[in-house]
């Protein structure tokens, strides 16, 4: 069987415009393209694997209806983190389920960086997974774009909507929240 030839991201650009157009192979390719990142985004806000895959199918059906609103002022697939987001923001709200404070999120002050980086490189996989999921949804996806999906602090900020200077604290605060959650687990090993 020939090799599947991948389409450059110069090319991602006219899926949408395909898919504005009302293109449903071009909605397809989309979906086959970029479906494995934001499901991994998905999983980061919510540890439901059904609702995850919910709000993936939520997300490509809000890309069918909005493909026409997509400006190229960011990349295809910060774009599309973007309407992940928003959607998944959207469901967690109707559900009930707890959303970070934006006002408390910025007035939250890293104390002493540097030490974060340390205790992180030390956790275990499975101690880091346990500490991630005890932060709020607004670190969780912070972190997500950043580490899971190598979003620059500016992409972030184009996909969340939000200030880059709120994306560079909340990375930071996560930082010292993680540190934190894992000296509290390792005391408790004790």
């Amino acid at each position: 069987m020939p090799p599947v030839p991948t389409e450059a991201p110069d090319d991602e650009g006219d899926l949408i415009a395909r898919t504005a157009a009302g293109d449903h192979q071009a909605l397809t390719e989309l979906y086959m393209r970029f479906r494995g990142a934001i499901f991994a985004y998905l999983l980061r806000l919510t540890p439901d694997q059904h609702l995850a895959e919910d709000l993936l199918q939520e997300t490509f059906v809000a890309v069918w209806k909005s493909a026409a609103s997509f400006g190229g002022r960011s990349s295809v697939k910060t774009w599309l983190l973007g309407v992940a987001h928003r959607q998944a923001h959207n469901s967690l709200r109707r559900r009930s389920e707890p959303l970070a404070d934006e006002a408390e999120l910025e007035q939250l002050a890293a104390r002493d960086p540097e030490p974060e980086d340390a205790a992180l490189a030390r956790a275990t996989h499975e101690e880091l997974l346990a500490a991630i999921a005890g932060l709020s949804l607004a670190h969780r996806e912070t972190l997500a774009l950043a580490f899971g999906q190598e979003l620059s602090a500016a992409e972030i900020a184009e996909a969340l909507a939000i200030p880059i200077g709120t994306v560079r604290s909340r990375l930071r605060d996560a930082k010292r929240l993680l540190r934190a959650a894992l000296s509290a687990e390792r005391e408790g090993n004790r």
